[in-house]
């Protein structure tokens, strides 16, 4: 295999391993404001918790999609994480331009990008190595 195919095998798995993330994030995203909104029905939850929850199903989802991009491009834990919770927060605003009346940047909009991101690099950081990293003199042998 040539370097241009090893580049571009590469960048398909990182293309292939963000979007996977990013989607999983998502989908455990709606999970967990499906469960709050439960949550809130029932009277467990006060209206006001809100924004909490929020920001909690933000950094829950881009931690578990996030972990998923890292486990299928192990080569840039970080920037695996840190995409995934990217494509996460885009997704949520290509649905919310959707079903909304248009982009109305403000305070929550933040609230998600940062629960968004600090959830694919938390995801980035602590995904690492499957085994103990082994000394150079075992390896050489």
């Amino acid at each position: 295999m040539r370097k241009g195919e090893a580049q571009g095998a590469n960048a398909a798995q990182m293309v292939t391993a963000v979007a996977l993330g990013g989607l999983l994030a998502l989908g455990v995203e709606l999970m967990v404001l499906l469960l709050g909104s439960a949550a809130v029905s029932n009277g467990i939850l006060k209206e006001d918790a809100a924004a909490q929850v929020t920001a909690a199903a933000c950094v829950l989802g881009c931690l578990v999609g996030g972990a998923l991009a890292c486990s299928r491009w192990s080569s840039r834990r970080l920037l695996a994480g840190l995409a995934a919770g990217t494509v996460c927060f885009l997704l949520i605003l290509a649905v919310g331009l959707l079903m909304g009346d248009g982009f109305t940047p403000g305070a929550q909009m933040l609230v998600e990008l940062a629960g968004c991101l600090c959830g694919g690099a938390v995801a980035g950081v602590f995904g690492g190595r499957k085994g103990k990293k082994k000394r150079a003199s075992v390896r050489k042998k």
